[in-house]
């Protein structure tokens, strides 16, 4: 679409405009306008790039695949969260079959970065455990990047925060409604 100057001023993106010599119920259908908070959208999916971007290097860096990361991530998160980790859950949460989670965990056993345990409670049942080399790599790496982004949250209030919490929590769940 063409920008032109309207009789009465400057016209915006979108905004149509009849030329001089046409009536203006013969205007050009206006563009659509992307939704509100579309910048946002956009934004979030750059950040999930860049951090995507710097999870390959690491893992390339470190011999590892992009699951082996994932599947790491999830080991931490869980262990965080207080909950136990087992190969099925694993895999459930990585959306890998049977085979693909042993192999996985096989292959981060044979590089030292996780152990699988019996559990106490239910010999019969492994729980599997990250090991501390697997997080020292990761500090050693992401460390620089977890600080820049807590002194970056820093410079916000409180009420900001919880919004920004809001917020991710929200697009977190509403990616696993899938």
């Amino acid at each position: 679409m063409t920008r032109r100057q309207a009789p009465d001023g400057p016209v915006e993106p979108g905004e149509a405009v009849a030329p001089d010599d046409e009536p203006a119920d013969r205007r050009e259908p206006a563009e659509p306008a992307e939704p509100a908070g579309m910048d946002l959208v956009h934004l979030l999916r750059e950040v999930t790039l860049r951090l995507d971007l710097a999870g390959a290097r690491f893992a390339g860096d470190n011999g590892l695949h992009p699951t082996d990361l994932r599947a790491l991530i999830s080991l931490l998160d869980a262990a965080r969260n207080g909950a136990e980790s087992t190969p099925g859950r694993l895999g459930e949460r990585l959306g890998l079959n049977s085979a693909g989670t042993t192999a996985l965990i096989d292959r981060l056993e044979r590089l030292g970065l996780i152990r699988r345990v019996r559990d106490t409670r239910d010999r019969r049942r492994v729980l599997l455990e990250v090991d501390e080399r697997a997080v020292t790599l990761g500090q050693a790496f992401f460390g620089p990047l977890i600080d820049r982004t807590i002194a970056l949250l820093a410079t916000f209030e409180a009420g900001e925060q919880a919004a920004i919490r809001r917020f991710l929590s929200g697009v977190r769940d509403a990616a696993g409604e899938g």
